[in-house]
């Protein structure tokens, strides 16, 4: 299968110089070349060799790597003897002058010190050598070197030979390279073929660059074009950890081939066989010729002399298929692919081609343009052309191949350059490609340029620097740095850093060594050390345990809040168990006023920490909480760290206020600040808090956070589940009158400068005051009014203290006479003593600034006369806080059929809610059933008005079956206040009863009050807010409340005073409000109510059929 009918073998003296490579990737040691010097250049695609006085290639990503070795040069004596042997064996081997040349195709066999080589026939033509410029047959070219390679002949039809996949970029005739094989049978094929004369391969490009392998599985998988190549010399190498071989190569490639015949090698058998995958008819006519090889070296051997083949007689060899000799019979043994190829010759064109001569003279053009960006290039291109005998013109093939070998593209577009036949075509293509290489090249050189001027500038600076600071140290100016430095690594004495802040520190303490003041990073970098040694790193204030001080100091500040104080001493009580007091996040509930903000600054105090506080209401930057980051010019920590370095510990109370206000119309821009608030207060997570600025783990779990809101409604879930709630419920009269005698008059006495006046505020008057001013929750509006009557106190008791009226008019006159009378007398002096007395104005000038300086500094005091007193009165109080707010207890001291008083929760307490309905059109033939809502209702509110008006009408007709109440009735309901919004289900309840009442024309009581959610079943659901509803109902005069029986267990835990005075009705069912409401109500009653009515009704619907 591998041996044909007939073999012609010609062979030629080939001497080739062996070497053995070093393996850079396998660390091996490098050889010197037998022959001349040479020199590595290794790149993404391989390692080819290049002469010692050849620069090496130009591409792209290589590395030159020296293999001249010191240790092996010969001695300089043997050197110059070895010389003189070799030209007299030169001599005698030097060809008659007069023998003429043979006109047959020839090739030359590679030496191992040239860098460039040509094929026969064209690019598959002869040429010599690149390390011998010129014909090999040239006796001046046998002189030139004693490694001159012998010319061998190539036949038409070859052998079946390796078939060698290559990976990127494919082999160009003429160009060596190296290849790395790591299959075990193709490393024993070649090395085989190596030791025999026959060591020639075909090498093909994968078209899937990124494949790998050293075996053809299909014909499909390589381009159909490549080159036979002949191996040269091979280097060994084995792992030392996993004990694989590899084999590095270098091969020649000679001309232009494609694969007729693919043998695959088939494994699943016990003996591998071959298979053949392809096959394309070969003309047995021609002759068929075999080159000889040159004899392989192994690992661990030396480098051995050029071997000599004995050139054989002109008589053709014919051998049989069955002869014992076959050249590449050994092949069969090894599962390797192997290929019956054939030649690929060029097409023929003109010998003066007008487009080959421009493309060769822009080609060449192209590449002196890339010599004058890459000199070290000039040289090889040199070369090239001596080697051609500078007739590039002629041999336009070889210098596609050159073009195309030197550049820098893609496997296919080089691919293309190897198809093409055409040498017009061929030259254009790599002409292309050597386009993109010196526009690569012109950009890298521009680089370059730009690169140069930048460090020559950053020199120049430098140099300007270290002169300014030489002349500032002889001058004695010190920039400050040396003591900036000091004052750092002291406050770095005094904390204890962690680890990794450590770390940190002494990085950017040896940044600013290396930073001159006056650049920008200087600046940053010396604020970011103020901040990192301004931190309480490791530093705490002791917390204290004792339960009666906290209690009192509680109390002190604040009046009631009995489960807000409890909670504090439990945590308090844990703490002294534990013997230390881990951080906590409670979150206070409630209306405004109530001492929200204020019982943390108690809480605080209480703990012996420090306090701090900042409001995230209408917050929409995630920065002002995580900080911003360095590279903003400006650029500050966010709230935490600086709640950190104010109170100097690392257990501050730190209270975060109005969280439920913080804004959630971020649009994208500044982040989420409620996302950014979840790190800070999850327990699991604040342990290594990271800001923006700091940059490093910040530990916050020590720190006890109070968060204040208004309602838990808008803030978010997540949040919201890390933190625990604590609602804090608003005030009744009573305790509103005792926080204004025990704290607000006190303080409002203080400010007002009335320490030493007797100032009465009768307990009726605070009454008075609260009712009719000051209904809300809390106390705020409270403080106010209270303070108002301190200021109007002060500035009654100044007028009565001096006596005076200032009239500012009186003023004016009379200093404008005493002005008057002192010109006069100045007009009758002479002028002696006109300047004697204008000398002494002058001093006396001088010396009164001093006098009103100091009388400023020092204002009189006002002696308050003993006996004196202000008595704040109910009669009197309108002359200090003006008209009353209230005049009534309640809206409706009588309640009209149809108006019902709701209870209602707002974020500022509890409040009365009035429900009214009445009907539009009276009852007759020609009304037709509506109801109309108004009173800015909410969505839930709207559909609580509905399911009421079903559930009545129902409950109507099943009550009281004869009144029709509904079918003609125009209903319009209203709830007050009609610029608030209002919303909520809890309202179902009070409007059911307000169409009933209507219904029934019956009135309710104006001091019953009720809340409730209802469905449609007639079920009365929990509610929210049963405290802040029931001090409504107080607020209001209301006695009875009425509210669902799920909401009792709340009723129970409320105070007794918020209780005092109030019936509860805990209901379940709607039946036990009607029983409430309607008891006395009797069934011809209700049913009566509007007979007459319906009765003309009937009447006219009679009469009108």
């Amino acid at each position: 299968m591998f041996s044909c009918s007939r073999r012609v073998f010609r062979g030629r003296l080939v001497r080739s110089a062996c070497t053995r490579l070093a393996s850079t990737v396998h660390h091996q040691y490098a050889k010197p070349l037998l022959g001349k010097e040479a020199a590595l250049w290794v790149n993404a695609d391989g390692i080819d060799f290049i002469p010692a006085s050849v620069s090496p290639p130009c591409v792209a990503g290589g590395t030159m790597f020296d293999l001249k070795s010191k240790k092996n040069e010969p001695d300089p004596k043997d050197e110059s003897k070895k010389k003189d042997k070799d030209k007299k064996d030169d001599e005698k081997d030097k060809p008659d002058n007069k023998t003429p040349r043979t006109s047959k195709p020839r090739t030359l066999a590679p030496s191992a010190g040239s860098g460039v080589a040509a094929g026969a026939n064209g690019s598959s033509g002869s040429a010599g050598a690149p390390g011998n410029p010129g014909s090999g047959d040239d006796p001046a070219d046998e002189e030139s070197s004693v490694n001159s390679p012998a010319t061998v002949e190539l036949p038409e039809i070859y052998p079946p030979i390796i078939g060698l996949p290559i990976s990127r970029r494919p082999l160009f005739p003429g160009f060596y390279r190296s290849v790395i094989i790591t299959d075990v049978n193709v490393i024993k094929a070649v090395k085989e073929a190596t030791s025999t004369q026959y060591p020639f391969i075909g090498c093909f490009l994968f078209k899937d660059e990124n494949m790998e392998g050293d075996v053809i599985n299909s014909k499909d998988e390589v381009y159909s074009t490549g080159v036979l190549a002949q191996i040269t010399s091979n280097v060994y190498t084995r792992d030392t950890e996993t004990g694989v071989e590899t084999l590095t190569t270098v091969l020649f490639p000679h001309k232009r081939i494609k694969i007729d015949e693919l043998f695959v090698p088939n494994v699943s058998k016990s003996k591998h066989s071959f298979v053949k995958v392809s096959t394309t008819d070969v003309d047995e006519s021609a002759g068929k010729q075999i080159i000889e090889g040159i004899t392989g070296e192994k690992e661990g051997d030396e480098p051995k002399s050029p071997s000599e083949v004995i050139k054989s007689s002109d008589e053709d060899v014919v051998i049989d298929e069955d002869d014992e000799y076959n050249p590449t019979a050994f092949l069969k043994k090894y599962p390797i692919s192997l290929v019956n190829v054939s030649n690929v010759e060029d097409e023929p064109y003109p010998d003066r081609d007008p487009r080959v001569n421009s493309l060769t003279a822009i080609t060449l053009e192209t590449l002196r343009e890339i010599t004058k960006l890459n000199k070290p290039f000039s040289d090889q291109l040199l070369y090239f052309i001596s080697s051609l005998k500078g007739d590039v013109y002629h041999h336009p093939e070889r210098l596609a191949d050159y073009a195309a070998a030197v550049a820098a593209a893609t496997p296919q577009e080089l691919q293309d350059v190897m198809d093409c036949t055409n040498i017009p075509d061929r030259l254009d293509k790599a002409l292309n490609l050597l386009r993109k290489e010196l526009m690569n090249k012109e950009l890298q050189k521009q680089i370059e340029r730009d690169l140069e001027e930048r460090m020559a500038k950053r020199h120049r600076e430098f140099n300007l620097q270290e002169q300014l600071k030489w002349i500032k140290k002889e001058l004695g100016i010190d920039d400050g740095r040396d003591k900036l430095i000091a004052k750092y690594n002291e406050r770095a004495s005094k904390l204890k850093f962690p680890e990794e802040v450590q770390k940190v520190f002494q990085e950017e303490i040896n940044k600013l060594q290396t930073l001159e003041p006056l650049m920008a990073e200087y600046a940053v970098t010396r604020n970011y050390l103020d901040w990192l040694t301004q931190l309480p790193w490791g530093l705490q204030s002791k917390d204290r345990y004792d339960l009666k001080i906290a209690k009192q100091i509680l109390d002190e500040d604040h009046y009631g809040l009995k489960e807000v104080k409890d909670r504090i001493l439990e945590f308090i009580a844990v703490g002294k168990l534990l013997n230390k007091i881990n951080g906590k996040i409670v979150c206070f509930v409630g209306p405004p006023g109530v001492g929200k903000t204020s019982i943390g600054k108690s809480i605080a105090r209480a703990l012996n920490r420090k306090f701090y506080r900042f409001s995230v209401g209408g917050l929409t930057d995630v920065a002002e909480i995580k900080g911003h980051r360095r590279t903003y010019v400006g650029a500050i920590p966010g709230r935490m760290v600086q709640a950190l370095k104010n109170t100097e510990t690392e257990n501050p109370l730190v209270l975060i206020d109005e969280i439920d206000k913080i804004s959630h119309t971020h649009h994208g821009s500044g982040g989420d600040p409620s996302a950014a608030l979840l790190e800070l207060l999850d327990p699991e997570q604040n342990g290594t808090f990271m800001d923006y600025y700091m940059d490093v783990p910040i530990n916050l779990s020590r720190v006890l956070f109070v968060c204040t809101a208004n309602t838990l409604s808008t803030i978010p879930a997540p949040l919201l589940d890390r933190m625990e709630v604590i609602e804090i419920a608003g005030y009744v009269e009573d305790e509103k009158i005792k926080i204004a005698e025990n704290y607000l008059a006190p303080s409002a006495k203080d400010t007002s400068g009335l320490t030493d006046v007797d100032i009465s505020l009768r307990e009726d008057t605070l009454q008075q005051l609260i009712r009719g001013y000051c209904r809300e929750s809390g106390v705020r509006n409270l403080k106010k009014q209270i303070e108002k009557i301190f200021r109007k106190a002060a500035l009654r008791v100044v007028k009565d203290v001096d006596g005076v009226d200032f009239d500012t008019n009186e003023k004016v006159e009379q200093n404008e006479q005493a002005r008057e009378a002192a010109k006069t007398t100045e007009s009758e002096k002479s002028p002696a003593e006109a300047s004697e007395t204008s000398g002494s104005e002058k001093n006396e000038d001088k010396e009164e600034p001093k006098e009103e300086a100091k009388e400023e500094e020092e204002p009189p005091k006002v002696v308050v006369p003993e006996g004196y007193k202000i008595e704040v009165t109910p009669d009197n109080l309108k002359d200090y806080v003006g008209s009353p707010v209230y005049t009534a207890d309640r809206l409706y001291e009588k309640t009209p059929p149809g108006v019902v008083m709701g209870l209602a929760w707002t974020q500022t307490g509890g409040s009365a809610l009035y429900i009214e309905s009445i009907i539009e059109h009276a009852i007759n033939k020609d009304s037709t059933p509506k109801l109309e809502r108004t009173g800015q209702l909410g969505d839930v509110m709207k559909e609580s008005v509905r399911i009421a008006y079903s559930f009545s009408k129902m409950y109507l007709a099943k009550k009281f079956t004869e009144n029709r109440f509904f079918d003609r009735a125009q209903i319009h309901l209203h709830c007050p206040e009609g610029a608030t919004p209002k919303d909520g289900p809890s309202a179902g309840v009070a409007i059911t009863s307000s169409f009933l009442s209507l219904a029934l024309n019956k009135p309710l009581r104006p001091d019953i009050a009720m809340t409730g959610e209802l469905t449609l079943t007639g079920r009365v659901l929990r509610i929210g807010g049963l405290k802040e509803k029931t001090l409504a109902a107080r607020r209001s005069g209301v006695n009875t409340v009425i509210f669902p029986k799920d909401n009792l267990a709340d009723w129970n835990e409320l105070q007794d005073n918020v209780k005092e005075g109030i019936t509860p009705v805990p209901v379940e069912w709607y039946d036990e409000v009607f029983a409430t409401l309607f008891g006395d109500v009797t069934a011809d009653e209700g049913n009566g109510v509007w007979r007459k009515e319906f009765e003309l009704i009937d009447q006219a619907e009679k009469d009108k059929k």
